[in-house]
C-alpha cells in the first residue's frame, strides 16, 4: 500500500531522487520491523513468519554446514534431556495373534529395552491398561507397537487424527486407507485426480488373493505397468520379481528409507531368496546399469507413494506415525519396473523357508528399523557448548531461526541419516522429481508438498544429500544399497569378540523358560505329545562366531527328533579363526515331550484296539487307528485265553480302554496293553523268575535295544539294577541272582569304525563265547541276538555254524527281529522312506520264518514297535524304546511321571505279559543307589523274552486264570 502511494506521489510533484529516498527508508523500515519481530515474542503475525521462514531456509540451503551444526546442537539437547529424565520411556507393544514366547515379540522386548524403553505387551488395545481412559486418558506412553492382528484394534483405540507431540505408532492410516483393496482394485486408484496419469503400478496390487506370480504384463486390465518408464535400459535377460522393503519415518513431511536387503527371483528360478538388491542387480546387469535399475526402483516407488499421500486426508496423516512397507516390483527384459504388489507389513512370500532363512532376515529388519528410529538413551550426563535459546516460537542459534515442528522433524531426519545403518535414503531425493510426480504437484495444489512447505523439503533434500555424499566419501563403495551384511559387526578382527546367540529358532516354535535372553545359558521347554521332531538353528551375534549344535562338529542346524521324556541340546559357540576351533560359550535347551494325552478309565468304556497308526501305515492290506474290540466292553483286562502263546511272534495288538474308539484323546494310555490273538504270554511271578534263572548263563549279541533288554531282565531278577553302562564292547555280569546267573553283552555291530575294520558278526559272537564260558550244551545256556534293522537270514546261518562247531547245539537261541526306527528326517543319519519301511516290514518275516525252521524262539518287536513308532525315547536313531536312569523324585506330578514311564515295574501286576505295568516284589533301594529301565514297549517285548526263556517253568506253574488288576 505504502508503495502505491509513493508512486502516486511520483506522478503528481515528486522529482527521482526525492522518490528513491522515499523507497530506501521504506525498506529500511520494513527491515528493523522483520528484525524487531525475531527478538519479540508474540508480537509476529502469520505473514511475517512465512517471510522469516522462508528467509531461513534460503539461509540454510546455501549453508549446508551451518544446518548441520545446528542439527548437532539440537541433537545434543535431546540427549541431555533425556538423560535428566533417567531415559525412560513407556512402550506398548500389541501382540495380536503372537505368543509372547514368539521370537519376533521377544526381539520388539529386547532391542526397545536396549533403546531405553519400558516395555509393556498386551494382545489388544482393548486389553491393554496403559491404553485405557482412567490412566490420564491413554496417554502415557510414547511409542505404540502394533503387530500382525492387531492393527484394527489400533485403528479403532487410538485416535491418530490427534496424537500427543510425543507419541509415535507403527502404523499410518493414510497408507492403510490408500492400499486398502476395492474389489480388486487399490482404494486410492480410484480417486478420479488420478485419471488418466500412468503410474508404474496395477490396479490389483493391493489384493490379497493375487499371487505376482501369476500377474501378465500384457493383461488387458493391467495396461498402466508396462508403459509408465520413458527410455529403456539394453535388454540384459533379466525378468525378476522383487520385494523391496521400505520404512516410511514420516508423511508430513513425506520421509522414506529403502532396506538394502529385499527378496529376489528370477525368471529361471523357483523359489524367492533374500540378497542385497544392488549386488542382485549387479549380477544380473553389470556395475553400471545396477545402478540405473535401482534408480528406477526407488523413483517407481516414490511415484505410488506420492499419489497414495496425497489422495489422503489431513486427518489421516499422523505425524510420528511410521510403517514397514513391502513393495513387489516387476522388472521385464527391458529392466522397466512396474509395482504388483503392495503391502501394509514385512511379508516374504513365494519363499521356501527351511532353514528359517526368511524369518532371521525378517527379524534383522525388525531391528534395523527399530535401531533407526530410536536411538539408544545415553544415560550419562553431558554439557552444552552452545545453546539454543528460543525466540518467538523459534529455536535460534546465531542468526537462524526454525519453528519447533521443523526443527523437530529436521532433528529426526537427521539421527536417521546418522543411523541409518542397512537402510538408505530414498524420499526426499537429492535428483530432479520425474515428470509423473510433477503432475501429481499440479493436480494436488494445496498439498503439503507446493507452497511454503516446498523451501522446507527443499531443506530435507539438501540434508539428506548432503549427509549421503559425506558418507559416500568416507566409504570405498556407493552408499546405501551397498553389499554390506544383513547387521552391522562391531569387529572385522575376524574373532569371535561376540560369543553370544542373537535368537534360538526352532519349527515348531517352543516355549522357552525363562524367555530367550542372550545372556542366559540354560532354557527349558516343554511340547506336546504329537511332536516328534523339532528343527533347531540358532543364530550368534557376530558372523565370526560359528554354531555348533552337541559338539565342535556338529552341524549349525538340525532337525532333532524329540523322544519321551527329557531330551538335551547342547548348542555351542566356537571361535573357529584360529588353528583350532574354541568352544567359548555354550547354550543348553533341555526339551520335555509329553507322554500321550489320557482321560481317566470310566466304568462306562469300550476296549480298542490297533495295529498300526494312520500316521505310518506300514501295512497296507490291515487296518490303522483305533477299532472296536469284539466281546470286550466293560472289562479292564483283555479278552482271556487259555492258551499260551506258543510262540513270540504271534500276531496281535494294543489294547486300550476308551469312552469312544473314534477318538483317541478319550482313552486312558495308561492302561494300554498288548493282546496277542487266541493266546496270552505268561508273565512269571518274582520267584518264578529267579527259579527260572538259577545257574543259567544268559549271552546277548546286538545293538542297544537288544541292550536295553538285558538290563531290563537284570532288574526283573534282581529287583533292582545297580550298574549300568553303555557298554559298546563285550561286558560280562556276575552279581545276579546272588550270584547263580551270569550275564555277558557283545556290542554288535561297531558302526562308528570303518567297514574294513569292523568285526565281523562270526568273530563278534566267537569272543562273546569265550568270554561266556565255561557253557553247557543245554537250555541252561541262552543266547539272544538281534536289533533294530541290521539282522538278516546270513547272520542266523552264523550263528548256526559257529554253536555247531563250538558244540552249542542244544542251547536256547532267542532271536529278536527287527524294529522300528530311522523313520523321521533327522540330519546326519540315514532315514527309511515308507517304502523302505515295508520293505523292512517283509523282511522281518522272513526273519521270524527262517529263524523258527532253525528250531530258534522269536520276538517279534517289529510288529510290536510299528503301532507305537511315537513313543520312543532318547536317541537320534527313533529306534529307543528303553532308557535307563534314575527312578524319579516325586517332583513332577504323578500323572506325569505315570505317563512318562507308563508305571513300569511299579504297580500290582497281573499274569499276562502285555500290561504296562509288572509286580515287583521287594523294597526299592533310594533312587541315588539304584537305576530304573523305563518304557513300556521295551517292556512288554523284555516280558515276551523271559516268556520264551523260560517257557517250560511257565508251563508248570500257570493254571489257566486271568487275576484281574485291581482298582
Amino acid at each position: 500500500m505504502l508503495l502505491r502511494r509513493l508512486w502516486t506521489l511520483r506522478r503528481k510533484c515528486c522529482t527521482g531522487p526525492l522518490l528513491v529516498l522515499g523507497i530506501a527508508v521504506f525498506l529500511f523500515y520494513q527491515t528493523l520491523m522483520v528484525d524487531r519481530n525475531w527478538f519479540r515474542p508474540g508480537q509476529t503475525n502469520k505473514r511475517n513468519k512465512s517471510v522469516m521462514t522462508e528467509r531461513n531456509h534460503v539461509l540454510l540451503l546455501k549453508n549446508p554446514e551451518q544446518l548441520i551444526t545446528f542439527l548437532e546442537v539440537s541433537r545434543a539437547n535431546n540427549e541431555v534431556r533425556r538423560s535428566k529424565s533417567s531415559c525412560v520411556e513407556r512402550a506398548i507393544v500389541l501382540t495380536g495373534q503372537y505368543v509372547p514366547s514368539d521370537t519376533e515379540v521377544q526381539l520388539y522386548q529386547r532391542v526397545l529395552q536396549e533403546q531405553g524403553y519400558h516395555v509393556e505387551q498386551s494382545r489388544y488395545a482393548e486389553t491393554s491398561t496403559s491404553l485405557k481412559h482412567d490412566q490420564r486418558d491413554g496417554r502415557d506412553w510414547s511409542l505404540l507397537i502394533c503387530l500382525k492382528d492387531s492393527e484394527k484394534s489400533c485403528l479403532r483405540k487410538i485416535s491418530f487424527a490427534h496424537p500427543q507431540p510425543y507419541q509415535k505408532v507403527n502404523i499410518i492410516p493414510a497408507f492403510v486407507g490408500a492400499f486398502f483393496d476395492m474389489g480388486g482394485t487399490c482404494r486410492f486408484l480410484m480417486d478420479s485426480r488420478l485419471s488418466g496419469l500412468p503410474l508404474p503400478i496395477i490396479p490389483s496390487a493391493c489384493a490379497p488373493s493375487r499371487p505376482e506370480q501369476e500377474w501378465n504384463p500384457h493383461h488387458p486390465g493391467d495396461e498402466r505397468g508396462p508403459h509408465t518408464q520413458s527410455g529403456q535400459l539394453a535388454n540384459q535377460g533379466l525378468v525378476a520379481m522383487v520385494k523391496v522393503y521400505v520404512m516410511v519415518t514420516s508423511v508430513m513431511p513425506l520421509t522414506a528409507f529403502i532396506h538394502h536387503t529385499g527378496l529376489v527371483k528370477t525368471h529361471l528360478e523357483k523359489n524367492s531368496y533374500p540378497a542385497k538388491l544392488l549386488g542382485f542387480f549387479s549380477q544380473m546387469l553389470g556395475p553400471t546399469l545396477s545402478l540405473q535399475a535401482s534408480e528406477r526402483m526407488k523413483q517407481v516407488i516414490n511415484e505410488v507413494l506420492t499419489a497414495a499421500l496425497l489422495v489422503t486426508t489431513e486427518s489421516q496423516r499422523c505425524r510420528l506415525c511410521f510403517q514397514f512397507l513391502t513393495f513387489t516390483l516387476h522388472y521385464d527384459a527391458f529392466v522397466r519396473p512396474v509395482v504388483v504388489k503392495v503391502q501394509t507389513d514385512l511379508r516374504f512370500d513365494g519363499m521356501k523357508d527351511p532353514n528359517f532363512d526368511g524369518q532371521i532376515t525378517k527379524e534383522y529388519l525388525l531391528e534395523d528399523m527399530l535401531k533407526l528410529l530410536f536411538p539408544p538413551c545415553n544415560s550419562e550426563d553431558s554439557s552444552l557448548d552452545e545453546t539454543i535459546i528460543k525466540y518467538g516460537g523459534c529455536e535460534r542459534r546465531d542468526d537462524l531461526c526454525v519453528s519447533p515442528d521443523e526443527s523437530q522433524l529436521l532433528l529426526q531426519f537427521y539421527e536417521q541419516l546418522r543411523g541409518a545403518g542397512s537402510f538408505h535414503a530414498m524420499f526426499p531425493r537429492s535428483s530432479h522429481p520425474s515428470d509423473l510426480q510433477d503432475d501429481l504437484i499440479q493436480r494436488f495444489p494445496s498439498a503439503e508438498h507446493s507452497g511454503k512447505r516446498a523451501g522446507f523439503m527443499d531443506l530435507l533434500e539438501q540434508l539428506s544429500s548432503y549427509y549421503t555424499l559425506r558418507v559416500r566419501t568416507e566409504s570405498d563403495g556407493p552408499a546405501g544399497l551397498g553389499l554390506n551384511k544383513l547387521h552391522s559387526e562391531p569387529s572385522d578382527s575376524g574373532q569371535c569378540v561376540e560369543p553370544r546367540l542373537q535368537q534360538i529358532y526352532a519349527d515348531p516354535a517352543l516355549v522357552l523358560t525363562p524367555p530367550f535372553n542372550p545372556w542366559v545359558k540354560e532354557y527349558h521347554s516343554e511340547v506336546p505329545f504329537d511332536i516328534i521332531t523339532i528343527r533347531i538353528r540358532p543364530e550368534p551375534v557376530s558372523k565370526h562366531c560359528r554354531v555348533r549344535l552337541d559338539d565342535h562338529n556338529g552341524p549349525s542346524m538340525a532337525n532333532y527328533p524329540v523322544g519321551l521324556g527329557n531330551s538335551r541340546i547342547n548348542i555351542l559357540v566356537l571361535d573357529e579363526s584360529g588353528m583350532e576351533p574354541v568352544v567359548i560359550t555354550i547354550y543348553t535347551l533341555h526339551i520335555f515331550r509329553e507322554s500321550r494325552p489320557s482321560l481317566p478309565m470310566f466304568d462306562e468304556h469300550v476296549m480298542c484296539g490297533f495295529i498300526q497308526d494312520c500316521g505310518l501305515v506300514v501295512r497296507p492290506d490291515q487296518p490303522c487307528g483305533l477299532e472296536p474290540v469284539p466281546g470286550q466292553r466293560s472289562s479292564v483286562e483283555p479278552q482271556a485265553s487259555s492258551r499260551p502263546c506258543p510262540s513270540g511272534d504271534q500276531p496281535g495288538r494294543w489294547v486300550v480302554p476308551c469312552l469312544s474308539c473314534s477318538d483317541n484323546r478319550t482313552c486312558d494310555w495308561r492302561e494300554v496293553t498288548w493282546q496277542p490273538d487266541n493266546c496270552y504270554h505268561p508273565l512269571l511271578k518274582q520267584p518264578e523268575l529267579q527259579k527260572c534263572m538259577m545257574d543259567r548263563k544268559i549271552l546277548f549279541i546286538g545293538d542297544s535295544t537288544n541292550r536295553g533288554m538285558m538290563y531290563y531282565l537284570m532288574e526283573r531278577v534282581n529287583t533292582t539294577l545297580e550298574d549300568w553302562d553303555k557298554a559298546h564292547d563285550t561286558i560280562v555280569y556276575h552279581n545276579l541272582n546272588q550270584g547263580r546267573t551270569l550275564i555277558s553283552y557283545s556290542y554288535y555291530p561297531q558302526f562308528w569304525m570303518q567297514k574294513s575294520q569292523r568285526p565281523t558278526f562270526q568273530r563278534a559272537l566267537q569272543q562273546l563265547i569265550e568270554r561266556s564260558r565255561p557253557l553247557e550244551n543245554s537250555p541252561q545256556t541262552v543266547l539272544v541276538a538281534g536289533g533294530v534293522q541290521w539282522l538278516n537270514l546270513d547272520h542266523l546261518k552264523t550263528i548256526q555254524q559257529v554253536l555247531e562247531r563250538e558244540r552249542l547245539q542244544s542251547i536256547v537261541v532267542v532271536v529278536k527281529s527287527l524294529g522300528m526306527g530311522f523313520h523321521l528326517p533327522v540330519d546326519g543319519i540315514h532315514t527309511l522312506s515308507l517304502t523302505g519301511l515295508r520293505k523292512l516290514d517283509s523282511m522281518n518275516k522272513n526273519i521270524l520264518e527262517g529263524a523258527k525252521c532253525l528250531g530258534y524262539e522269536v520276538i517279534d518287536t517289529f510288529s510290536l514297535t510299528m503301532g507305537r513308532y511315537k513313543e520312543f525315547l532318547q536317541g537320534r536313531c527313533v529306534c529307543h524304546f528303553h532308557e535307563v536312569g534314575k527312578p524319579s523324585l516325586p517332583t513332577v506330578t504323578a500323572h506325569r511321571q505315570q505317563g512318562q514311564i507308563e508305571r513300569a515295574a511299579e504297580s500290582v501286576g497281573r499274569n499276562t505279559v502285555g500290561g504296562a505295568s509288572v509286580q515287583q516284589t521287594g523294597d526299592r533301594p533310594h533312587p541315588s543307589l539304584s537305576y530304573h529301565v523305563m518304557g513300556a514297549v521295551n517292556q512288554v517285548y523284555s516280558e515276551i523274552l523271559l516268556s520264551r526263556v523260560c517257557a517250560s517253568d511257565v508251563h508248570n506253574a500257570t493254571t489257566h486264570q486271568h487275576q484281574h488288576r485291581p482298582s
